[in-house]
């Protein structure tokens, strides 16, 4: 399961977008079920950052996050991030899985 978090930093906040993405994934990749975390920024736009990471599941990155640790030294950096799905399913290349079937939650 692939986390893709997108943040804008203005270009003067290089040095704190590194320390604050640095952090977040320090602090989950200490937690059961991470695989692995990377942080990039964009060429064409250097103030477009990603925090991208992976999961045995998504129970995992779920319960991740509900971590107390995790409450307080991530989750307030990931309420800053753009608005848009961030949780992915691997459908092809390691790890893939066969895809969710697309239905409506239950009442």
């Amino acid at each position: 399961m692939l986390a893709i978090a997108r943040f804008r930093y203005d270009e003067d906040l290089t040095d704190r977008a590194r320390r604050e993405l640095e952090v977040c994934v320090d602090s989950l990749s200490v937690l059961p079920g991470f695989v692995a975390g990377k942080v990039g920024r964009a060429l064409d736009d250097p103030t477009l950052w990603v925090l991208a990471t992976t999961w045995d599941n998504v129970g995992a990155y779920r319960r991740a996050l509900s971590s107390s640790d995790i409450k307080m030294s991530v989750v307030p950096l990931l309420a800053h991030a753009i608005d848009e799905p961030s949780a992915y399913e691997v459908i092809i290349g390691e790890g893939a899985t066969a895809p969710n079937s697309v239905k409506p939650r239950g009442r």
